[in-house]
């Protein structure tokens, strides 16, 4: 098999949006939403190109390939994110005992699944600048951000907080579920 000499990907960037390439941190602007994050490796670099962002590696070897392709993939939901956004559908399903959905600070307090007395409550770890986190029509919930890391961490720790422990999942199916994942 032939080694192959370098590898580089390119993202392109739409004329909207700004790169700034600070050491290993790499900023992406569009319209006053902006994402940042760090990329530090050894062999693989990001730098800017005539389109983009390019993702550069001399002299790959497997585990920098692997990398590399990472790296492209984070800069493209990068990009995707300051452009579009990302957007989280839940819904709350319920059979008997009404459940009530609330956001307060940095928590979402779920009361009254399966009638428990003790409410549960799901950690938002992010501030409401970053991920926004919306009840609508008492079942609907929609987190959304730029952030595609942090939109679908909120989603899951949302939907985490409702598990059901010692009861057949197939009969009780009370929880908080995501139904799409979408820009």
């Amino acid at each position: 098999m032939p080694k192959l000499d370098q590898i580089a990907h390119e993202i392109d960037i739409s004329d909207d949006s700004s790169v700034n390439i600070d050491g290993y941190d790499v900023t992406i602007s569009n319209g006053g939403k902006t994402v940042s994050r760090e990329f530090r490796h050894p062999k693989v670099t990001v730098r800017n190109s005539q389109n983009g962002i390019e993702v550069f590696c001399n002299l790959p070897r497997r585990a920098d390939k692997a990398i590399a392709g990472t790296w492209a993939a984070h800069l493209r939901n990068m990009v995707r994110g300051v452009e579009e956004g990302f957007e989280y559908k839940l819904q709350a399903v319920y059979s008997h005992f009404p459940m009530t959905l609330k956001v307060e600070g940095d928590r979402m307090v779920i009361t009254n699944l399966f009638g428990e007395k003790v409410p549960r409550v799901a950690k938002l770890p992010w501030s409401p600048s970053e991920v926004e986190v919306k009840v609508q029509n008492k079942t609907d919930v929609t987190v959304s951000g730029v952030d595609r890391e942090k939109v679908g961490q909120t989603a899951a720790n949302i939907e985490r907080s409702c598990r059901i422990k010692k009861r057949d999942r197939r009969v009780f199916q009370d929880g908080i579920y995501i139904v799409s994942k979408g820009a």
